[in-house]
């Protein structure tokens, strides 16, 4: 398991990186939902399927596998397994709440095609 806290910002590009805005949007959901937020992680992962071949997954587990790896992020334990790694390597999680809608955005540098609603890709 290794643990890193660098930002694309300080031109590291490995890893998987929140924006400020979805840090706060996800410590909001961990206190609605009454979670212990030093035991909380946010699982980021893909899974097979979407329009696009690959779809996004983003879960509040405290499950944690000794091959994730992990990323801390505005005060948020990023986990990822190794196999999702290699399609999200270097993605930006960000979240957006605008008037045609709000939700999580995942600026993925792998991705070779994105679906019209942005919840899956192709790489």
């Amino acid at each position: 398991m290794s643990t890193q806290t660098d930002t694309p910002e300080s031109g590291q590009d490995q890893g998987v990186f929140l924006t400020e805005q979805a840090a706060r949007e996800i410590h909001k959901i961990i206190d609605e939902q009454g979670l212990d937020r030093e035991k909380v992680r946010l699982r980021v992962g893909v899974k097979g399927g979407g329009c696009s071949g690959f779809s996004y997954v983003l879960d509040l587990t405290e499950t944690q596998r000794d091959s994730d790896e992990v990323f801390e992020q505005h005060g948020i334990l990023v986990i990822c397994d190794p196999k999702s790694l290699l399609y999200l390597n270097g993605t930006t999680i960000s979240f957006k709440d605008e008037i045609m809608g709000r939700g999580f955005v995942f600026e993925n540098p792998n991705a070779t095609t994105t679906c019209g609603c942005g919840s899956s890709f192709s790489a």
